[in-house]
């Protein structure tokens, strides 16, 4: 768990750890240099599984998930951002599908729960997909970061782990290097709660997203196990889809419109020509539910 002033949800967080109904965890907590109550809360708890470091500098999400890893025991790993919670049985559910020695990754649904509304909404409606779903991920990528659990022997199998320069797309960057060698299993059932809320980092940091996007299908030009894939190009239709609907969001009325008249015809071209024709204060509603 890297906790960075994450008071406000953290004592959920950690209340859905200690639920659990799989017990043989431990739980590395790292402080990115907290300037709230996080580690006050933290140190409120008394269970000997509970371990407590304070990160020597503040870095970003990829850099922190690595510093923290190094300080991990167990075969497998599993993060939690102090936003989202677990349901009370998902190791117990996840771990037994490790017994096939060529999964290196676990996940399941989960329930998207909109802090506004009070209300949730599952996460994937449609059945997700499992096995060698490397080109799958990259045309459409269904695994939440509060839902996945890596065998650690997989991991240890990657030139590296996650991408220090990444803060936004590290879940998506490291396993889609992990499905090139590995299976991956699932649960169809929700296994976490994600929280919805104006402080997402995705929400937040908008365009970084679209950069590391960008970035990262330039970098995996050299990747040929990743490249040939046919759906490696539509990770860059996607940035340049959230492009285009930041720039719309934005009143950037005809940079938009050079990007949407360059994108492919498709649903997703649909979904912004609509949006341009949309007034701005509804466009808005539907974005922030």
């Amino acid at each position: 768990m890297n906790c960075y002033n994450g008071e406000q949800y953290l004592q959920e967080a950690l209340d859905s750890i200690l639920a659990q109904t799989y017990n043989n965890w431990e739980l590395i907590f790292w402080d990115n240099q907290s300037t709230d109550k996080s580690a006050d809360i933290f140190l409120s708890y008394h269970d000997s599984r509970l371990k407590y470091f304070y990160a020597p500098q503040h870095t970003n999400l990829g850099k922190a998930r690595n510093l923290a890893i190094e300080k991990t025991k167990g075969q497998w790993l599993a993060f939690l951002d102090v936003d989202d919670w677990w349901l009370p049985k998902k190791l117990e559910k996840q771990i037994p599908l490790f017994d096939d020695h060529d999964v290196g990754l676990v996940y399941g649904n989960a329930w998207e729960f909109f802090e506004k509304k009070n209300k949730k909404i599952i996460y994937k409606k449609e059945s997700l997909p499992k096995g060698r779903i490397l080109n799958e991920l990259m045309r459409e990528y269904a695994i939440s970061s509060a839902t996945y659990v890596i065998r650690k022997k997989s991991l240890e199998s990657l030139e590296y782990y996650f991408n220090d320069n990444f803060h936004i797309i590290g879940d998506f960057d490291i396993n889609l290097r992990l499905a090139v060698k590995w299976k991956i299993n699932c649960l169809q059932e929700p296994v976490a709660y994600i929280r919805k809320h104006d402080k997402n980092l995705s929400l937040l940091y908008r365009e970084k997203e679209v950069d590391e996007l960008k970035i990262w299908h330039e970098e995996m030009k050299n990747n040929k196990q990743i490249s040939s894939q046919s759906n490696f190009n539509k990770v860059l239709l996607i940035a340049n889809y959230l492009e285009a609907m930041q720039m719309i969001m934005k009143s950037e009325f005809f940079k938009s419109l050079i990007i949407v008249a360059k994108y492919p015809f498709c649903f997703n071209k649909i979904k912004l020509m609509l949006a341009l024709l949309l007034p701005k204060f509804l466009l808005k509603k539907i974005k922030n539910y």
